[in-house]
């Protein structure tokens, strides 16, 4: 790992975040050693990926190393080198494989909420905090091809940012809504099954990422977002079903962001927190604090106003025992960034809803701009375009999306506001502002449907029949290694023209456009990543 420069260290040496530290933990030494270095590159392979085993034997090749306290779905990595360091061929592949979302690029400890949380197929998920995405493809690859999770957005420049990495990761349960998360709407009505609530912080645990941070950290900072912390756990509570799992995280060090946080929302009563070391026995960390001094901005222990008396310990046994539960990431521990997480299950059995006598039905519809199902004229084109029609496909403009069983149903249920006092019936998705959903399989254009997208051809591949064409995998090879041949060379007759896909034993696909010869429709990453899994030249060296 390379050596940080001096300048960088003599900030830290005079940080108030080491100051607090020190406050936090009696070998703030230790701590301050492993906060220096440039993380090392981390991986998560996409297990929904047909070329998962090759990715894997491929990063084994370059000497990555799997993390051994990583569970669940897929499998994450640490490569021999820092963030963006790769070089020749092992930086080409290694960037396609991101692009084209076989694999993730994500800090190791960012990893650890969706483990806690362990959402199960079929469940439907709420991460209430979810750009730029990386923790809603992970929830996806839990989910594999069924359930739902809504990704919800505050920020419209940041929801651009998530749908593109939903759509560069290809899944399908996933939902894009733009809200303030502390105020998003209960839907379903039951409440859902998970909900993640990795909530905006200090940062205080990312300084080998972000240097900025020794400069920049002051203790009045992690006062300033205690509240809008304290109100994004408090919803998510309040939107998860009676005995649902809510995953409380931040990449802050500071227990003003954290412990007080859990105490504040526990103390409520509608929740408990469920000892996090018993779901991720494996992963290098402490108990949660159970006590921690008031800072001011000089890093020196003070008093707080009597208002704000909710950031200090509390004094109650049985909740100060629950914040033992939660478990603390240092960044020595795990020799990566420092990382908090609370797993908290609400209370209660199912509600009994008691509805106005008096129901007012909004019946408005959504949006045009929202996804719907597709009707039955639309069913009709893809049915003669491509053999069949896949269950669960919708249109948004002139986009056609594949989604799940789960996230249709939702859009069908009734729901209730106000306490029962308002009905809205299903069809629908108010009162979601839903930007996206889903995975784009293909383009209406003048009422036809488009060619394929590359993303989605493989996995259509078992669901329709056209627009494919089986072919030798040798005529891959030569397509991809620039040939562009005849159509009678791969079997398709000389009047047969437009978009196809050419599909070989194995299963690989590869979008084509078929005039008087053949040429791939695919973008340079996709094509990296065949020219690589089959054994070919990725530039002007073998793989």
């Amino acid at each position: 790992m390379p050596s940080t420069d001096s300048s960088w260290r003599s900030d830290a040496e005079s940080s108030i975040l080491l100051r607090a530290v020190s406050q936090w933990r009696e070998d703030s030494t230790s701590w301050f050693e492993g906060s220096f270095d440039r993380l090392p590159e981390t991986v998560r392979v996409n297990p929904l990926s047909f070329e998962r085993e090759w990715i894997e034997s491929w990063l084994r090749s370059i000497g990555g190393s799997e993390i051994s306290w990583f569970s669940g779905c897929g499998s994450a990595w640490e490569m021999p080198f820092s963030r963006g360091a790769a070089e020749g061929d092992s930086r080409k592949i290694l960037n396609a494989l991101h692009d084209t979302g076989r694999i993730t690029r994500q800090e190791a400890v960012s990893m650890l909420p969706v483990i806690a949380l362990a959402p199960e197929p079929g469940a439907v998920v709420l991460d209430l905090c979810a750009s730029p995405g990386s923790k809603t493809t992970q929830i996806c690859e839990h989910l594999g091809d069924s359930g739902l999770v809504i990704a919800n957005e505050v920020v419209r420049g940041r929801v651009n940012t998530l749908v593109s990495n939903i759509q560069r990761h290809s899944s399908r349960p996933a939902v894009v809504v733009q809200h303030d998360g502390r105020h998003i709407p209960k839907v379903p009505s039951r409440g859902f099954d998970y909900v993640l609530a990795d909530v905006p912080c200090t940062g205080s645990g990312t300084t080998r990422k972000n240097p900025e941070v020794w400069k920049k950290w002051l203790p009045s900072s992690g006062i300033s977002m205690h509240a809008l912390q304290f109100d994004l756990l408090r919803r998510a509570i309040a939107v998860a079903k009676p005995g649902g799992r809510i995953v409380y995280s931040t990449c802050s060090l500071d227990p003003i962001e954290n412990e007080a946080v859990v105490s504040r929302a526990i103390s409520e009563g509608l929740a408990r927190v469920i000892p996090a070391g018993d779901i991720l026995p494996k992963v290098p960390s402490n108990p949660g604090m159970t006590s921690w001094p008031i800072l001011d901005d000089s890093g020196i222990v003070s008093e707080i106003s009597p208002e704000l008396h909710f950031l200090k310990p509390t004094e109650d046994d049985e909740l100060s025992s629950q914040l033992e539960g939660c478990l603390r990431v240092w960044n020595d521990s795990i020799d990566g960034g420092g990382f908090f997480l609370a797993i908290l299950e609400k209370e209660g059995g199912e509600a009994r809803r008691e509805f106005d006598s008096k129901v007012i039905v909004d019946d408005r519809g959504d949006p045009v701009s929202t996804p719907v199902p597709v009707n039955e004229t639309l069913r009709s084109v893809l049915c003669e375009s491509w053999g069949s029609a896949p269950e669960h496909i919708w249109t948004r403009g002139k986009s056609i999306l594949w989604s799940t069983e789960e996230v249709e149903r939702i859009w069908r249920a009734e729901r209730f506001r106000r306490g029962g006092k308002i009905l809205i019936p299903g069809d629908r998705w108010r009162p979601l502002k839903v930007i996206h959903l889903g995975l784009i399989c293909a383009r209406i254009r003048k009422g036809r449907v488009e060619r394929l997208v590359s993303k989605a051809a493989r996995r259509l591949s078992n669901e329709i029949s056209e627009p494919f064409v089986r072919v030798k995998s040798s005529v891959f090879h030569d397509i991809l290694l620039g040939e562009e041949p005849a159509s009678e060379q791969i079997g398709v007759s000389a009047d047969k023209k437009g978009s196809f896909v050419l599909i070989d034993d194995d299963g690989t696909c590869l979008p084509v456009w078929i005039g008087s010869r053949v040429t791939p429709m695919i973008n340079e990453s996709e094509k990296t990543v065949l020219r690589a899994t089959m054994g070919l030249t990725v530039s002007d060296k073998e793989v």
